[in-house]
């Protein structure tokens, strides 16, 4: 993989993160119930596949 390509691939990574915390954080402070647990589940999905980009754009 190209040295561009990794950049963008640990940029995405990065942002997914981010999305993740904000999300994480939102369904603690406002949400209940069902809700909550459905927000903080994609918000853990999203950490996951953003280490993993993070990874492999290091690799």
């Amino acid at each position: 993989m190209d040295p561009m390509t990794k950049m963008w691939v640990s940029f995405v990574g990065i942002g997914l993160m981010v999305v993740a915390a904000v999300l994480i954080t939102f369904a603690r402070m406002k949400l209940k119930g069902l809700l909550r647990f459905i927000t903080s589940f994609v918000a853990f999905a999203l950490l996951l596949i953003g280490g993993l980009l993070g990874l492999l754009s290091i690799t």
